[in-house]
């Protein structure tokens, strides 16, 4: 009998879209020996060899709540040494700073989180950009030393995954993009360092291409 349990911990400080997130999560886990837990407790981030961090809603909310919460600092503390997967408002998280309520971010990734301006631009077919950007869109998987990330690794290039946000993030270092989507314009949608990688899109709702991501990053050995 194998004693040891891999975890994946899912970092509940109020703000992620959890129940989602840790299902999806859960059915890409499946077959692998992992095991997946939501937690708001430091202790058990600390434990855990992966960490998942969603985020949903305002940037300064969620910067709130993970201080509040008292989940900083374990969450800095796995970043700089486990594999990281951040989501949506938990991507935006990473970077340096945010335009949305002037909110420092965690500085894992330097870069800015900026807000779409696309006022009175109109679509290939006519229609108006909208904002936040919801649906669809296609990603491009970016070569990072002439290869894509790992955590690709039998997915399509250009595939769907499924977005819902009006803020995205601008890495100060080109090669922390991981995953460019055009909304009016290219913008990073992926970005990733060492054993950091992140999605602005929502795996979760993405259907197969989103699970087979998360089971790339249980599988990711950085």
């Amino acid at each position: 009998m194998n004693s040891v349990v891999k975890t994946v911990a899912v970092v509940d400080y109020g703000m992620g879209n959890l129940r989602s997130v840790s299902q999806a999560v859960q059915a890409a886990a499946q077959g692998t020996g992992w095991t997946v837990i939501v937690t708001s407790r430091p202790e058990e981030v600390r434990a855990a060899q992966r960490i998942v961090l969603p985020g949903q809603g305002a940037m300064p909310d969620c910067m709130r709540e993970l201080r509040d919460s008292g989940l900083r600092e374990s969450v800095l503390e796995a970043a700089a040494a486990k594999p990281l997967f951040g989501v949506c408002v938990g991507m935006q998280m990473l970077l340096t700073h945010s335009a949305e309520g002037d909110t420092p971010g965690l500085d894992l990734i330097p870069g800015e989180v900026v807000k779409f301006d696309l006022a009175g631009r109109l679509q290939a077919d006519g229609s108006r950009f909208k904002v936040p950007q919801m649906g669809w869109n296609t990603v491009r998987q970016v070569p990072h030393g002439g290869t894509v990330h790992p955590v690709w690794q039998g997915i399509p290039d250009q595939s769907h995954f499924y977005f819902v946000h009006s803020f995205f993030a601008r890495p100060t270092d080109a090669r922390h993009c991981a995953g460019e989507t055009d909304y009016g314009g290219a913008f990073a949608s992926a970005i990733a360092r060492d054993n950091i990688f992140a999605t602005q899109f929502h795996p979760e709702k993405s259907a197969e291409q989103g699970l087979a991501l998360y089971r790339n990053f249980l599988h990711w050995n950085p």
